[in-house]
């Protein structure tokens, strides 16, 4: 079981990550992003828990399957568009083990399916979804040694283009719905067939290939979140100022109104 166990980038890009949730905390202990996952449908304690959570769980994989393989790579790393990803070590391995990773996709999951109940979003969520599925579906390359892996700043884009689309006022909740579910989707479960004969000891649904992509999602939602987002067709209406009056002085005396019509006698 240990050897299912291991981090899903090289320590150096795995490094990244963490110094922008610890950018991500100062920004938001100094006011800048004080209200932003207000906007996004919870507290910012919660959501740092949570993006901490991820980056904790990014380590664990839970074994689900096991597809026979005749040739298992080990301890390499992958280069994949400039990211480089750790493949395990393993001894006396029994081929190819499905897994589900913890940070990348367990956590995740369970935040969008919270998302979408609180905020009514069952509609513009699933088509969000199915939007950034189809799109990773397209662009996802089974790599040797590691699984299928998608460039990292794919579902970010994407995500952000149409929940921004879909609905400026829950642009934020449906960017982290989309980006999350739709590469987990598009990704890695429509790819699962296409998973044997690439020698990978272990191949994780949220894992190494795809989790830099859904935690880089992540902190995008937080960041359209702190954007005040105008409706499109409408615009802000400054108030008129009050016309200026002039001094009591200056306005002559004051005559009380007469009324026109005198009382009967």
């Amino acid at each position: 079981m240990s050897q299912l166990h291991y981090l899903p980038l090289h320590p150096v890009f795995f490094a990244i990550l963490v110094g922008l949730f610890i950018l991500l905390v100062v920004l938001i202990q100094i006011g800048i992003l004080r209200y932003a996952y207000m906007r996004l449908g919870v507290s910012s304690r919660v959501a740092l828990l949570l993006l901490f959570a991820s980056l904790i769980g990014s380590y664990f994989n839970i074994p689900v399957a096991d597809l026979p393989e005749q040739h298992i790579l080990s301890g390499q790393e992958i280069g994949y568009f400039g990211m480089l990803h750790m493949v395990p070590i393993v001894i006396d391995w029994p081929g190819t083990v499905i897994a589900v990773n913890v940070g990348g996709a367990l956590i995740p999951t369970l935040v969008s399916l919270y998302l979408l109940a609180k905020n009514h979003l069952w509609a513009l969520g699933i088509l969000a979804t199915a939007c950034v599925a189809a799109l990773c579906h397209w662009l996802a390359e089974p790599v040797p040694g590691l699984g299928i892996a998608l460039p990292i700043f794919v579902p970010a884009i994407a995500t952000a283009i149409v929940a921004l689309i879909l609905s400026r006022q829950y642009a934020a909740p449906l960017a982290y719905v989309g980006g999350s579910l739709g590469t987990l989707i598009g990704a890695d479960l429509l790819n699962l067939d296409r998973i044997q004969g690439l020698g990978a000891p272990v191949a994780s649904i949220g894992g190494a290939g795809t989790f830099d992509g859904i935690f880089v999602t992540a902190i995008l939602a937080v960041l359209i979140a702190s954007i005040r987002l105008v409706p499109l067709g409408t615009r802000a209406v400054q108030p008129m100022p009050p016309p200026p009056t002039a001094p009591l002085s200056a306005q002559g005396p004051y005559h009380a109104p007469q009324n026109d019509h005198s009382p009967l006698s």
